[in-house]
């Protein structure tokens, strides 16, 4: 057996790799909600990190580990790659698949589990974004996913809007660029699994009768064009139309990208001038965040918290005073951020990552000052939100239903483990309790 990792394998070492994958002993795993895989998927619980293993042949484990590696250097927002256990052979000596070893993203859910639970009215739309956005992010680093579907992508909070996460590299090319050809190719296998994806969530009562799962599938190329061409297509304009430019520049900025370069090219008499905007990645108000601060966030958080900072900055600077910006952020964390984190029960600090649960109190605290009509502290709304809101949200954590492990319906009576191993219990007057207040609090 060979074990080729990044990070130390010695906790990983101890599994029962001579055995196949879908004999492990229970034991030995934990449960949590995956999606639809053709191949065998178990999480397991080392030195108290999640991971997950998923066993496929050597050739195809080592594609996708390197592919990975790749994405995450290119700042794509994927599964964190650990390692290939390959020559594996049982006691007998025959010989054994591969497996591919990645890190469970924490506080993520497949598509599933997310529409199981239905606590959010608007679910479709924000999920489409967020696989739009990443397949758009895919194909300007040269990246041909060949298997975009909601099955081989995560999702995370991102200040009431998801984040996707490709979690499935196995069919994928990467290249330097991709024609229009290849984006299109990927477009046609997203749009067919899509449909797919939807209409089975409406043979499962999942999905919204307001839905229509072929027009919404087409919906998401039309997003994915949209973003595309906002991104890549050039500009024309006149010598006094520059105002466009700014206008356009902010409006990437708005959608989380940089432009790392405008090319400007006249010709002789011309009165117009040609600017291609070159977008290199997403990520302008998460960097700026974790720059100023040291706070690693998702795009839509660290821009929500981000207007926070500066609202603390126009009341904690005398006007016309000389405080540089990254001073007013480590008084900002010191002051704001950490005493409402530190105001979270340990009880409940795994319902939520701690940025979504930040940019959920500043929501909360908005609601309640819109009802009282004038503004609310920030020590009320994080008490007032720990007692109506967060208390009764599920664990995201760990967000367990029997019904969303592995390919399809397991026995309704089979009891729910928590990842310590725990009978989950469940308690109806809670789950009544948290969904009215995310009804009245926007899920």
């Amino acid at each position: 057996m060979q074990f080729a990792t990044g990070p130390d394998p010695t906790d990983l070492l101890t599994l029962p790799w001579s055995t196949p994958l879908e004999e492990w002993p229970k034991e030995k795993l934990v449960s949590l909600p995956r999606g639809i895989s053709r191949h065998v998927v178990r999480f397991v619980r080392m030195g108290g990190i999640v991971y997950a293993i998923k066993e496929i042949s050597q050739g195809l484990a080592e594609h996708e580990y390197e592919l990975l590696r790749d994405l995450a250097k290119a700042g794509i927002p994927v599964v964190q790659a650990v390692g290939v256990v390959a020559n594996r052979t049982n006691p007998d000596g025959e010989p054994l698949d591969a497996a591919l070893v990645t890190k469970h993203l924490r506080f993520s859910l497949p598509y599933r589990a997310l529409f199981s639970r239905r606590l959010d009215a608007d679910l479709e739309p924000k999920l489409l974004d967020a696989l739009a956005e990443l397949l758009v992010r895919l194909h300007l680093v040269g990246f041909a996913w060949k298997d975009c579907s909601l099955s081989n992508t995560l999702f995370r909070r991102d200040a009431g809007a998801l984040a996707a996460y490709l979690v499935d590299a196995e069919t994928g090319e990467m290249r330097p660029t991709l024609s229009d050809g290849q984006r299109q190719q990927d477009l046609d296998i997203a749009e067919t699994n899509l449909a797919g994806e939807l209409l089975d969530l409406q043979m499962s009562g999942l999905l919204s009768d307001q839905v229509d799962p072929l027009a919404t599938a087409v919906s998401v190329i039309e997003k994915y064009e949209q973003l595309w061409a906002e991104l890549t297509q050039p500009q024309t304009m006149g010598d006094d139309e520059w105002w466009r430019i700014e206008q356009r520049l902010r409006r990437l900025n708005k959608l989380g990208y940089d432009v790392a370069q405008i090319q400007i090219n006249e010709k002789d008499g011309d009165p117009h001038v040609l600017v291609q905007t070159q977008v290199v990645e997403a990520g302008h108000h998460r960097r700026r965040m974790l720059n100023l601060t040291g706070l690693d966030m998702q795009e839509n958080q660290a821009r929500r918290v981000l207007n926070d900072l500066d609202t603390y900055r126009s009341q904690a600077v005398m006007p016309e005073s000389e405080v540089d910006e990254d001073t007013v952020a480590r008084h900002w964390v010191s002051d704001v951020f950490e005493p409402v984190m530190e105001a979270i029960p340990d009880d409940l600090a795994a319902k939520l990552e701690p940025a979504e649960i930040f940019h959920e109190v500043l929501e909360h605290r908005w609601f309640l000052s819109e009802a009282a009509g004038h503004e609310v502290s920030i020590e009320e709304a994080v008490q007032s939100y720990i007692d109506t809101v967060l208390r009764f949200r599920p664990d995201e954590q760990a967000l367990l239903d029997p019904d969303l492990m592995g390919n399809g319906m397991m026995n309704p009576d089979d009891e729910e483990f928590d990842d310590d191993g725990e009978v989950i219990v469940r308690d109806p007057e809670a789950d009544a309790a948290w969904e009215a207040a995310a009804m009245k609090y926007g899920g």
